[in-house]
């Protein structure tokens, strides 16, 4: 991770860049539309405007968050079902073709590693924060495990099952822990949708070991 020095030298993006990186990224996700029913344009947009929000109310650098934001999911361009860590060359072949200076680009590389929600931890920089919580705030809306967990399982190839343990395993120490959210205004807001999204996917997980319902889920599914 980049010291705070360090973040300030690499300096920032500029607002051209950022448009180019927007119309770059948006052509990608149109092209492979069809890959991407759950990680697509519609997830991009949204977790790029709540990012740009909570980096302005934490001060830190809002079109450097916007940018991370933009090219934060690229790897499932690259691979089904992978880690941020797998989009590191497209990124910053997108990144360099926009026009962001290298030093830029290998922080905003940093920072959407950072935010992964599997490995982040307490104490990521406040622009990483920002990330996580537009990224996790789309993870916790009421309506994604309604509407948008089918598509999760459709683009990344896994059953339910291990959809929901990589749900519970990944999230719930971060909300027991209390770092769950990093800004105070998205732990006031959202908080408890993060509570009913993780007691729904424990309750999934508790049901699947259910051969009852494992029967009923292969006949739905014959």
């Amino acid at each position: 991770m980049l010291g705070e020095k360090s973040a300030v030298a690499a300096g920032s993006v500029h607002a051209d860049a950022l448009d180019q990186v927007e119309r770059r990224v948006k052509r990608l996700c149109q092209r492979f539309a069809a890959n991407l029913p759950f990680h697509g344009w519609h997830h991009v947009h949204f977790v790029r405007t709540k990012a740009g929000a909570f980096a302005r109310a934490n001060g830190s650098d809002a079109l450097v968050v916007e940018t991370a934001a933009l090219v934060h999911d690229l790897n499932y361009i690259v691979k089904r079902n992978s880690d941020a860590e797998e989009g590191h060359d497209i990124r910053m072949r997108i990144l360099a073709a926009a026009g962001v200076g290298e030093p830029v680009a290998v922080w905003i590389d940093e920072i959407v590693v950072e935010a992964e929600i599997r490995t982040r931890h307490r104490d990521i920089s406040k622009e990483a924060q920002a990330l996580s919580d537009a990224d996790t705030l789309f993870k916790a809306l009421p309506v994604t495990p309604v509407m948008l967990a089918h598509r999760y399982l459709d683009e990344n190839g896994i059953t339910l099952s291990q959809l929901a343990h990589k749900i519970v395993g990944e999230q719930r120490d971060k909300h027991d822990e209390g770092f769950y959210f990093y800004s105070d205004e998205a732990k006031a807001m959202y908080s408890h949708w993060a509570t009913a999204n993780l007691e729904l996917w424990q309750c999934v997980v508790e049901a699947l070991e259910d051969p009852s319902v494992g029967e009923l889920l292969d006949a739905v599914n014959a």
